[in-house]
């Protein structure tokens, strides 16, 4: 389902701008901080012939990882940035795995799994470093957890507060995320458990590295 709403539209051309020549070296340049990407894929666990979203896929890389890590389940994923798109149709097809990954366009905050990828839901659903990038993340999260089936689960990474560092360090990071549009959300868990209170799930909070980063857990049940 193409993003066609103003807002989506004023968004995708916001990334594109961003990651117009980014996405050529994000990959090499972000496994530095984005940390705690694959501890998410390795508890992941989809089951044999499950399905598997990400939301905001970027280039594909966490995708290409979790496909071979799961060989027996499908993956899928979208990008409001057709930038992004374009290089992850193009790893993906150097990984040989385009049977395996299917990737659109979509927007976080509203999307709908049956119009991008022709399924009613998702075993699992995550999102990795992208709700800092997503001014509506409240909607992306909500929007996100829908798209999960009974039992499956959510599962996000993102950066924290860093409030257990050096002042001069948080400092230092805040302000050279800002310039790509990064901005980290302090009540992520409180919002995370807002939305597990009012949908009967259960969450699973945790600081990373001195609340470097922070991973979550939203279990549907069943």
């Amino acid at each position: 389902m193409p993003a066609t709403h103003q807002g989506a539209e004023d968004a995708g051309r916001h990334m594109d701008g961003i990651y117009r020549y980014q996405r050529y070296i994000y990959d090499a340049t972000r496994k530095y901080f984005l940390l705690g990407r694959d501890t998410l894929i390795d508890e992941l666990s989809p089951p044999d012939g499950g399905t598997v979203l990400e939301v905001g896929c970027g280039t594909g890389r966490n995708l290409i990882q979790a496909a071979r890590r799961y060989p027996k389940a499908n993956f899928y994923g979208f990008d409001i940035s057709t930038m992004m798109l374009e290089t992850a149709r193009a790893n993906v097809s150097s990984a040989k795995l385009n049977g395996k990954i299917t990737v659109d366009e979509g927007d976080a905050a509203d999307f709908s799994s049956q119009e991008l990828f022709g399924l009613e839901g998702f075993d699992r659903v995550f999102i990795s470093y992208s709700l800092s990038m997503i001014p509506p993340w409240r909607e992306a999260i909500r929007e996100g957890l829908k798209a999960v089936k009974p039992g499956g689960s959510l599962h996000v990474v993102d950066f924290g507060q860093q409030e257990k560092l050096p002042k001069l360090f948080k400092k230092g990071l805040v302000a050279w995320l800002a310039k790509f549009s990064v901005k980290p959300r302090p009540s992520l868990e409180a919002e995370l458990q807002a939305l597990a209170d009012r949908t009967g799930c259960t969450l699973k909070f945790e600081r990373i590295l001195r609340d470097y980063a922070r991973h979550a857990v939203v279990t549907k049940p069943i």
